[in-house]
């Protein structure tokens, strides 16, 4: 059954829509209005259940804004419908009734706290309870790489019982847009309290009546993007931030003896394929331990094969213009480097397209990539020398994956943690946080919510 998006939110306007003051006032009215009548009234298990249940819609294959996203997706993001598959299927996998339980549990201590005060088993003794409440209007400025992290802000949006304005940017309100739907099919007066918009930013008219309304607000962006939004917020409004970050892979010589190298290649190759890496959560760099077995140069090889099978079956998909030529200068530059210091640089890339490219490097010094599918294999002695040449982006490290062997994990992963690094997870799952993931290494819910405590 194929269906039509009815004209239910302000994205649904199309790009061409302009928006005045008036419109966004009176879109932000009319949710703090349904908030307090459809909403704040709900009980958490009410809630949890239209999420599972949405999610279990998106899991059919014959759901019809699961075939709207997968045929038409592509056009709209970028992405390959292979890609927007697998992305799409882990992030409705995981929105079960027991995750969702879970992660109230972990944030605020008790399952039930946003329905009434209660007491976590250290707060009993004391005769303490604790109840949380949401804001009447909470702001989202998403950014527009990857669609699933304005999907989760919803998510989170719903568990705290705040009405949502969620400012997509401009191009990407696509997949976000069609959640909300899914949300509004499954209980309508949930869906009437969201609101999906997109422009292009710095329009500083809509904006401030935005952060008028908006009782807390949530950005992902640019560092200097995230600065200029807090100076603008009114004094008291709550603002949680996620700016630039950068993730990486780390491979041990353990991991890479016998039959294992394979499987942490297949893993890695998950990782670069994953939303075309486009990703805060996806490697720019993997670090490979090596010695004289060339562990450094057989990883990059051999990744360079599993990615050209990947194109055949998960294709990376087209790419702007000037994203193509960004990555035939990067590539030229490799190709002489190469020529120049062959033990130093090697270089793989797919023939005809820029599709994926892999270069080797013997030095450990940190590199951005270009991203879609763009990746750099660095040799290196050990962790302490993979840190040095990290340090420059160490302020801004997210995730790195590791493979290793179940002997040196933990005291790997002690050491990245004092380093500063916020997750640790294996290779294949860099992309693939689970929903109670602590995002850059903050608090999901504690931060969206106000706390009242009741001393008995």
């Amino acid at each position: 059954m194929k269906v039509e998006i009815p004209n239910y939110f302000l994205a649904d306007l199309g790009p061409e829509a302009e928006f005045t003051e008036s419109m966004i006032t009176e879109a932000c009215l009319a949710l703090r209005r349904n908030r307090e009548r459809y909403l704040a009234v709900r009980d958490t298990g009410a809630v949890i259940r239209i999420l599972s249940q949405t999610a279990e819609n998106w899991l059919e294959d014959d759901y019809p804004y699961r075939e709207l996203a997968l045929e038409k997706g592509p056009e709209e993001t970028g992405f390959s419908r292979a890609t927007l598959k697998a992305g799409l299927d882990h992030f409705f996998n995981q929105l079960t009734g027991e995750n969702l339980e879970d992660l109230l549990l972990q944030e605020l201590g008790h399952f039930k706290r946003m329905d009434s005060p209660a007491s976590a088993r250290y707060e009993g003794t004391a005769q303490r309870a604790s109840a949380t409440t949401g804001s009447d209007m909470l702001l989202h400025i998403a950014a527009g790489n990857i669609p699933l992290p304005a999907m989760m802000s919803i998510v989170l949006g719903l568990l705290t019982r705040s009405s949502q304005f969620v400012k997509c940017a401009s191009g990407s309100s696509y997949l976000p847009r069609l959640f909300a739907h899914s949300l509004y099919e499954t209980d309508s007066k949930i869906g009437a309290c969201i609101e999906l918009a997109e422009w292009k930013g710095g329009n500083e008219a809509l904006e401030k009546v935005l952060f008028h309304y908006a009782e807390s607000v949530t950005a992902t962006g640019s560092d200097e993007t995230l600065e200029a939004i807090e100076k603008r917020l009114p004094r008291g409004t709550r603002f949680v931030g996620h700016g630039h970050r950068v993730s990486f892979g780390y491979v041990t010589k353990e991991a890479m003896g016998g039959y294992r190298a394979k499987r942490m290649v297949r893993d890695a190759a998950d990782d670069v394929v994953a939303w075309n890496q486009l990703g805060c959560l996806s490697p720019h760099v993997f670090y490979v331990e090596d010695d004289s077995r060339d562990f450094a140069y057989q990883f990059a090889e051999m990744l360079a094969g599993e990615l050209a099978k990947r194109e055949k079956e998960e294709p990376r998909g087209e790419v702007p213009q000037e994203v193509a030529e960004q990555i035939a200068s990067r590539r030229s530059m490799y190709e002489v480097r190469a020529a120049h210091l062959p033990d130093a640089t090697r270089h793989w890339y797919s023939e005809g397209s820029t599709a994926w490219s892999v270069i080797y490097e013997t030095d450990t010094l940190f590199q951005l990539s270009c991203m879609h599918r763009f990746i750099y294999v660095k040799s290196t002695p050990n962790l302490e020398e993979t840190l040095k040449g990290a340090e420059t982006v160490r302020d801004n490290i997210s995730t790195v994956g590791l493979g290793a062997g179940e002997d040196e994990k933990e005291e790997i992963v002690m050491h990245l943690a004092r380093w500063g690094v916020s997750r640790v997870c294996a290779l294949g799952q860099m992309q693939k946080p689970p929903l109670t993931w602590r995002h850059d290494g903050r608090p999901l819910l504690s931060d969206l919510v106000r706390w009242t405590d009741w001393e008995q």
